[in-house]
């Protein structure tokens, strides 16, 4: 997106309001007590064709770790969390450096840094070996994608209005309908369903629950249940009504009441008991208290006040029955999370799942913070994807494929929700879409045609259910390996090839990489490999249109040759292989999505 364009989609009081406010704290908190943590040891710098691939020792307690290069952590504007989950970072993108590192506890608790190495690319790039074997299975395929998905605020379903010349309501149904028919998704979580555009409060405690049943029924009729975010604040019972976000001015204030609030909550729960069945809510929904409350431009009071919406929002759910989910802190870049632990060991609320959110890397491991306060409960990232920025057009193109299988991967096993935000392009907050390709969050562009991200999902779900182990050599760096087995003997291996550094999300030759994948153990004589791509040249629907001519919106019969376009590419022909090893070699850039599936060939009866 050139400056110009990227102007004009800006210039909006709502967005001059967003990045005026967005990185402001809501007040000062008082920190949670955390461990101190012992520097890494063990660092070592590996050089490869564009890249530096730093490993090191992991330090017990860590929940993340912070690189640093020449001193200075490591990080970009579009990425709200740099520090990393594990212990390897690829650095693309620099020359000669001195590398050390840092654990963290919390994140305002870093430790000491380690010994410093220093490490710089490799002129030329060597070529990457992967080996699967398709004879050992090594744990159920974890599908972290499947158990969430957002879409900003559920009363656009009932939007009758248009965007782009596409129906909003119609369309935004639609795209949730495809979450869950072609990525397995299960419930959907998104904001206001409290906004007054829903109707829901009035002064003197009268409910109106009939938006949120037309907003719910159409969700549940669709096979998804709703993670409910219980904001924003009712404008008859905000403490503050001017205090706003979002075009559609969202109310962030306190209540005026906190018990008319607890009474809002439970009549809401209650409600939805009567008319879905409490069962069905204790085994399928849950709900989650707030949105960011830790930036100002979410909630107006102070860290205290969210504290006590906490413990009243809590004490209500469970008054309407003791086994439905509530949790928080759903804030922005891990913040308040120790925090949250904090409090509730002390006021002893509640808390069924622990949720935060972070764009732009794979989300941290906060295990060993709820090891500390003896809490075992799931961890849910309900807000995950390629950059913070709306705008940023980071997230259009192939970089955002690669991006969410290595999110995806990290997470697995570790994490029971990785929601990504968001499902739809059908999306408000700062306004609506001024074009096709204008750097939205969705998965799936206004027209429900799927992006590179919704295409690497979707390989990601063809995946078998028993997940195979897949070994790497050579000059690795940004490529990474997923496979599993079909019940029916079918093998697919993802391989994908990325950075975080989103100054090469358009393409970097010297991260590019040559691959030969061996598939060892195959049962049986004849395989039949197909091979699909993701990258600038194939399913990249963006690609399509600006060949098309591009544009602010395609009209007519430009639509039916983009939705004839929008496929998952094959990069050859299929081919057939005998014997029980199966060898392909290819050439993957960076960004790319390589996708292989053998299927056995059977003969006979």
């Amino acid at each position: 997106m050139s400056d110009e364009s990227g102007n004009l989609l800006m210039n909006t009081p709502a967005h001059r309001d967003w990045q005026d406010r967005i990185g402001q704290a809501s007040g000062e908190i008082t920190p949670a007590a955390r461990p101190a943590l012992e520097a890494p040891t063990g660092l070592r710098a590996v050089p490869g064709g564009g890249a530096v691939t730093l490993t090191w020792d992991p330090v017990p307690g860590a929940i993340g770790y912070l690189v640093h290069r020449d001193g200075v952590p490591v990080g970009q504007p579009d990425v709200d969390v740099p520090a990393v989950p594990s212990c390897r970072y690829v650095d693309t993108g620099y020359g000669p450096a001195a590398y050390a590192v840092a654990a963290l506890s919390a994140m305002d608790a870093i430790g000491p840094l380690s010994a410093a190495v220093h490490a710089a690319p490799a002129a030329t790039r060597g070529e990457v070996s992967l080996r699967v074997d398709a004879s050992r299975v090594t744990r159920p395929l974890p599908r972290p994608w499947t158990s969430m998905v957002g879409s900003e605020h559920l009363s656009y379903l009932l939007e009758t209005g248009e965007t782009g010349g596409r129906p909003i309501g119609a369309e935004l149904t639609e795209a949730l309908r495809i979450m869950r028919d072609e990525l397995g998704v299960e419930t959907v979580r998104a904001h206001g369903i409290l906004c007054d555009d829903l109707g829901v409060y009035k002064e003197g405690d009268v409910y109106d629950f009939s938006g949120v049943d037309a907003v719910y029924d159409t969700v549940v009729g669709l096979g998804l249940r709703p993670i409910v975010e219980l904001g924003f604040m009712p404008r008859d019972l905000a403490a503050d009504p001017s205090k706003t976000v979002f075009a559609y001015e969202a109310i962030v204030s306190p209540p005026k009441d906190y018990e008319a609030w607890g009474d809002l909550v439970r009549a809401l729960v209650e409600h939805l008991a009567e008319r879905y069945g409490i069962h069905e809510l204790v085994d399928h929904w849950a709900f989650e208290v707030w949105n960011e409350p830790n930036l100002a431009v979410f909630w107006s009071g102070t860290p205290e006040e969210y504290f006590l919406l906490y413990d009243v929002t809590a004490a209500a759910v469970k008054n309407v029955h003791p086994g439905l989910r509530v949790g928080g802190p759903a804030s922005a870049a891990n913040g308040w999370v120790e925090e949250l632990l904090a409090h509730v060991a002390e006021s002893g609320a509640a808390l069924d799942f622990l949720s935060t959110h972070t764009y732009g890397n794979a989300p941290l491991d906060w295990r060993p913070a709820l090891d500390r306060y003896h809490r075992d409960v799931p961890i849910w990232w309900t807000e995950w994807g390629p950059t913070p920025t709306h705008f940023h057009g980071v997230g259009d193109g192939p970089f955002g494929a690669a991006f969410v299988l290595h999110g995806m991967k990290s997470a697995a096993g570790r994490i029971a929700a990785l929601s990504h935000w968001v499902a739809s392009d059908h999306f408000e907050e700062l306004g609506r879409p001024p074009r096709l390709f204008h750097g939205g969050f969705g998965l799936l562009t206004v027209g429900n045609l799927r992006k590179p991200r919704f295409h690497a999902l979707s390989l990601a779900a063809r995946l078998g259910d028993h997940e195979l182990p897949a070994t790497s050599d050579g000059d690795v760096a940004g490529v990474e390996a997923w496979a599993a087995r079909h019940d029916d003997g079918r093998i697919g291996v993802l391989v994908w090839n990325g950075t975080l550094n989103h100054t090469q999300a358009a393409g970097a030759p010297e991260l590019a990489r040559t691959i030969t994948l061996t598939v060892g153990g195959l049962d049986g004589d004849r395989w039949t490999l197909t091979h699909h791509r993701i990258d600038g040249d194939h399913s990249n629907i963006e690609a399509v249109w600006q060949a098309m001519g591009g544009g602010d919106w395609p009209a007519g019969e430009q639509w039916d040759k983009l939705h004839s376009a929008n496929t998952v590419d094959e990069l050859h022909p299929p081919v057939t292989v005998t014997g029980d090893t199966a060898t392909l070699r290819f050439d993957l850039p960076m960004p790319g999505v390589s996708f292989i599936e053998a299927t056995p060939v059977r003969t006979g009866p």
